[in-house]
């Protein structure tokens, strides 16, 4: 797996009927491929978030979406950026993403964290708890997925969860790329090092040198080459002739990246590739409707680098 350049659909409201809204992410995944994007992230969470969009607003499950979106792409690598652990048993996941990479043809990535939008939790029943106990919850459910996804049979024992020579059939291949997406040092830095081959940064620009240090130094605690553990950060673009980074939030300005594609682009390689983070998952604003032609203009203004 290499994430070079990747694609987040963070919101499904583009101001058209239902009719309409699935054939609209369709359009952005298949604008993305033929922009040389490696790979498409759809969010795994059932309602919209603070800050996108009110509790009520259109969202898709992510496995259903991915399903769908693996026929009607060809190339591109397909995940949630991130599942959220907490709303799926361990065997369901794994059963959910190896059915993923087969419908998909190899094409999967499990990406997956804690989860920690309280509202749905709370609302749709599925137990909060505390961040220890999610992390932990997290920790025994890997013991599970890893083996499974790698056509083991785990029989496992934990405080949350218990399964017995558990299974998942079909598979299509021997490993599918896992992911975790967070920046926390004491937590996150360490279990990525672990356990995963892609670590997406969920930080500010200025904050990458550091968080690459601690990645560097949390590998080779373990005798883990650095090198093995890619790196992308979860960048917000705003892309279009007539957009001011006015329009930026401060809040998010240190995540977010503004103007026509060629700007982005210049952006996107002065922040975050020249910090030596290897890639970059663009979250475009479609808040309002989707514009076919800013994805395309950011691949091509990176292809010099994303195609090296």
């Amino acid at each position: 797996m290499t994430i070079k350049l990747g694609l987040q659909i963070p919101n499904f409201s583009y101001g058209t009927g239902v009719s309409e809204l699935f054939p609209t992410v369709i359009a952005q995944a298949s604008e993305a491929e033929n922009a040389g994007f490696d790979s498409v992230f759809v969010m795994d969470h059932f309602y919209q978030l603070p800050g996108l969009g009110t509790p009520d607003q259109p969202m898709l499950e992510a496995y259903t979406a991915l399903g769908a979106l693996a026929t009607a792409t060809e190339r591109v690598q397909l995940g949630t950026l991130v599942t959220g652990n907490t709303y799926r048993n361990p065997t369901l996941l794994a059963k959910a993403i190896t059915t993923l990479d087969v419908v998909s043809q190899g094409r999967a990535i499990l990406g997956i964290g804690t989860g920690w939008f309280e509202l749905e939790h709370d609302q749709l029943g599925f137990e909060f708890g505390t961040f220890t106990e999610r992390f932990n919850k997290l920790d025994e459910a890997l013991q599970i997925i890893i083996p499974m996804i790698e056509g083991k049979r785990p029989t496992f024992s934990g405080k949350y969860y218990k399964t017995v020579e558990a299974m998942a059939n079909p598979r299509f291949r021997e490993h599918i790329p896992l992911m975790i997406g967070g920046s926390g040092e004491k937590k996150t830095i360490p279990l990525a090092a672990r356990h995963f081959d892609h670590l997406n940064l969920i930080a500010n620009f200025d904050e990458l040198p550091h968080k690459l240090a601690v990645v560097k130094r949390e590998c080779e605690k373990i005798g883990r080459d650095p090198a093995t553990l890619e790196t992308s950060m979860l960048v917000i673009a705003l892309i279009g002739d007539q957009v001011s980074a006015d329009a930026v939030p401060d809040d998010f300005k240190q995540r977010a990246v503004v103007g026509t594609p060629e700007q982005v682009a210049e952006q996107l390689q002065a922040k975050v590739f020249d910090a030596g983070v290897g890639g970059v998952i663009l979250s475009p604003v479609t808040i309002g409707g989707y514009v076919p032609g800013g994805i395309t203009g950011v691949g091509e203004a990176l292809k010099p680098l994303i195609s090296g």
